[in-house]
């Protein structure tokens, strides 16, 4: 057998989500072919401080060993990103690079960033693996940025025609500055109930649901706790249809699925801890609205330059059989209640063959990198 493959598992997180980023890591972790990769993990705590350690010989038990304490956190990055690693006092950044190098112990092939939100799913982490010529698993810097901000979204949604519901946005200085306007255009234009959402975050974090003006203004402020910019969504009454696609220049997707709640709406406890929501996949539809949801799922994830996954989630209202888009979501939950893996192993693919397809793909659009020149 040939040499395996190294994969750095790179969770945890400065983000409203870091737990729910350990309990992916841990499910991930537990899914590869230990035969096939050799896996490394990284944790960043909460405050951003980065531990690593040896490779893993057998999946870990539990969140808490995924915190690595006692894990180095100085130089052992040095193999991971090589020229952006420190360089020590009396020696140049280009001999350190050079020692990383040719530095015994073998670095990492490619990275799953298995992070969500902030800091990981915005294109932050992903612009530092680019600067470091690193493969990793999913989406760019563009296609991470556009899918965690939910504003700049709707606006490419909107510019490639795709239907959505009606919302309204600002950022924390305009809302201070006359929050009065905001409220008189948000009753007047979506009207009561209507849901209030952080721009960037995701898992249902910082989301309310105002069914009045003193419940709205309340939710505003929740919201910009997590985010400086907001956006007011009006209430559908619809469906909520998800589907997974997965690829790069020639995506493909999945059987679209269903979540029937069992909450108000489909909040961060119904999506992580209480597991009382429902997921139906295949989700019971027509076949042409099977069709179109899948079809405007590929538009969606080319329109943001997607690539490796995302799920993309849609609301397909009851009045009258409209889809409506509601987002791109790039890095979707490998947990046991994420839908993403779910509906690809109704499509016929297991879930550890989607990790190896995840993989081949980041490899792939690496690779495919290479052939651009910059400079001269």
């Amino acid at each position: 057998m040939g040499e395996k493959i190294r994969v750095g598992l790179v969770y945890g997180g400065k983000s409203g989500e870091h737990e729910v980023s350990l309990q992916t890591a841990l499910a991930v972790m537990g899914a590869f072919d230990f035969g096939k990769y050799e896996i490394q993990p990284f944790y960043i705590t909460k405050t951003g401080e980065w531990r690593s350690a040896g490779v893993l010989l057998a999946a870990p038990d539990s969140v808490e060993q995924l915190k690595l304490e006692g894990g180095d956190s100085s130089l052992a990055l040095a193999p991971v990103f090589r020229g952006l690693a420190p360089a020590p006092a009396g020696e140049s950044a280009l001999q350190a690079a050079a020692a990383a190098a040719a530095a015994p112990e073998k670095a990492v092939d490619v990275i799953f960033p298995l992070l969500h939100g902030t800091f990981g799913e915005d294109g932050t982490i992903q612009g530092l693996l680019e600067m470091a010529n690193i493969p990793y698993v999913g989406a760019g810097v563009l296609a991470s940025a556009v899918g965690m901000d939910k504003i700049t979204m709707k606006k490419v949604f909107a510019h490639e025609g795709l239907p959505q519901c009606i919302y309204r946005s600002f950022n924390r200085t305009q809302w201070e500055k006359d929050h009065t306007f905001f409220v008189m255009e948000i009753e007047v234009a979506l009207g009561y109930p209507c849901f209030v959402k952080p721009a960037n975050l995701g898992s249902s974090v910082g989301i309310s649901k105002a069914k009045n003006r003193e419940e709205l203004i309340a939710a505003v402020e929740l919201a910009l706790r997590y985010d400086r910019k907001v956006v007011v969504e009006e209430f559908v009454d619809a469906r909520e249809i998800e589907v997974s696609v997965l690829g790069n220049d020639e995506p493909r997707a999945s059987v679209p699925g269903e979540v029937i709640s069992g909450a108000d709406f489909y909040d961060y406890n119904a999506k992580y801890v209480d597991g009382t929501s429902i997921m139906q996949i295949p989700a019971d539809l027509p076949a042409e609205t099977a069709e179109a949801v899948r079809e405007m799922a590929i538009r969606a994830y080319l329109a943001i330059d997607g690539s490796g996954l995302s799920r993309v989630d849609f609301f397909l209202r009851r009045s009258d059989g409209q889809l409506l888009i509601n987002e791109v979501n790039t890095m979707p939950g490998f947990t046991p209640y994420s839908m993403y893996p779910l509906m690809w192993k109704e499509s016929g693919m297991p879930y550890r063959e989607l990790l190896d397809t995840l993989i081949e793909l980041a490899l792939a659009r690496h690779a495919d990198k290479q052939k651009i020149h910059y400079g001269g």
